[in-house]
């Protein structure tokens, strides 16, 4: 992933490898928060280029992590369902933003497409990223956005970047960190402090769809940024 400014950050591709988090079953919302649960999400509409802006006006928070960081797995376990957010079994397939209709709020979930994943083309990465920077600098409905990083890896270039861009935007921003339960509590501590340094006075989240601890703090954080 090449080195981004503030108006430049690179995306690649998301792809599914045995390691991923598996998201829970269910039919409909998980109650996340006690006598709260989250709003029923349904799948919109996807873009796959800067010509397909959707609902740009709407509020909306915006999902974004590297590849196999488990942002499907996430989004299936707020949802309560198995299989909403597809995890696909081919690397570099997914490359859409993906908006879900948070229950009947008039909200949006969206889901950026992964980056990171070496075997994508120069070209491939530069158009992704360009998608990205194209709707985070062009979405007034954008309230926030949640960055999902691996709790079990050091802080990584690809990672760092994005940071900083959104920390660039001056877009509220909160840190989440994934496959948490695949981590001793030593071990979470060690990158949540490695992490510290980029992070500036954004509150880190610790989170794990498999086990499903942690979806009910990134669940509300999601609704706080929408005012809802």
């Amino acid at each position: 992933m090449p080195s981004t400014s503030q108006n430049q950050v690179s995306s690649g591709c998301e792809e599914h490898q045995p390691d991923h988090e598996d998201s829970p079953s269910g039919t409909s919302v998980s109650p996340l928060v006690p006598g709260k649960p989250f709003p029923a999400l349904h799948l919109e509409a996807t873009a796959f280029n800067q010509k397909q802006p959707i609902h740009p006006e709407a509020p909306q928070v915006a999902l974004a992590g590297r590849s196999n960081v488990g942002k499907s797995s996430l989004v299936n376990a707020l949802a309560g369902r198995k299989s909403l957010a597809k995890v696909s079994a081919t690397p570099g397939k997914t490359r859409s933003v993906n908006y879900y209709r948070i229950g009947e709020t008039g909200a949006y979930l969206v889901d950026l497409p992964g980056y990171g994943y070496a075997r994508c083309s120069q070209s491939e990465r530069e158009a992704w990223g360009r998608l990205l920077e194209y709707y985070c600098t062009q979405t007034p409905g954008l309230k926030g956005l949640v960055l999902l990083l691996d709790a079990r890896l050091a802080p990584q270039k690809s990672d760092k970047e994005l940071l900083s861009f959104a920390l660039g935007l001056s877009l509220p921003l909160t840190p989440v960190l994934t496959k948490a339960d695949k981590c001793s509590k030593k071990e979470l501590a060690e990158t949540m402090r490695a992490w510290e340094p980029f992070t500036g006075k954004a509150a880190m989240l610790v989170s794990s769809a498999r086990v499903k601890t942690g979806l009910d703090l990134v669940g509300q954080r999601m609704m706080d940024l929408l005012a809802l």
